[in-house]
């Protein structure tokens, strides 16, 4: 037994019948192939065996390819997370401000106030804060802010009881003490 060497459009056109099915295999082997400056001589009888595959081929109708609309949608690959990023989300600390605040004292947010006076009255005292859009608010002991109360007010400084959440949702109340005059590193 005599093995022969196989020529490189043997191999294509067995890859092409495995990877797409006989009707691909048909459809790319009745395409005509590039013609070369000088085509081999091929004896008659070759000629007819090569002649009678197309036709078999031929005779057959070819499958219409068939494409399919699915409605469904598709789930996205997961993608693998960054080990390098923290698991608890920077946006989960509650330090976000929220867009629309309520108008007046109630719509202040205990991080963002800036105590700009404190004034004795006879009826207790009276701070004077200001948001980041610089408009001032006048507010006693015990008045409801957004995300907190004021808890006490002295001749130098504003406590505060501010209400939040920790990174893992749990409610946390923590004192903040915000001075007329900050010293260094305050706020």
């Amino acid at each position: 037994m005599r093995f022969v060497k196989p020529s490189a459009t043997l191999i294509a056109a067995l890859a092409l019948w495995v990877a797409c099915g006989p009707a691909a295999f048909a459809q790319a082997k009745s395409a005509p192939a590039p013609k070369a400056s000088q085509p081999p001589k091929a004896s008659a009888p070759a000629k007819k065996q090569a002649a009678a595959p197309a036709k078999a081929v031929a005779k057959k109708p070819a499958a219409k390819a068939v494409t399919r609309i699915s409605t469904a949608p598709k789930a996205a690959p997961a993608a693998k997370r960054d080990p390098f990023l923290p698991l608890i989300a920077k946006g989960d600390t509650g330090k976000g401000v929220p867009e629309n605040l309520p108008p007046g004292p109630g719509g202040l947010v205990v991080s963002t106030l800036r105590v700009d006076g404190i004034v004795r009255s006879p009826s207790g005292m009276i701070a004077v804060v200001s948001n980041p859009q610089q408009r001032v608010y006048f507010i006693r002991e015990g008045a409801k802010l957004y995300d907190g109360a004021v808890e006490k007010i002295a001749l130098d400084s504003v406590t505060f009881r501010e209400r939040g959440k920790d990174p893992f949702g749990k409610p946390l109340d923590r004192q903040v003490v915000k001075r007329l005059y900050p010293r260094a590193g305050e706020q």
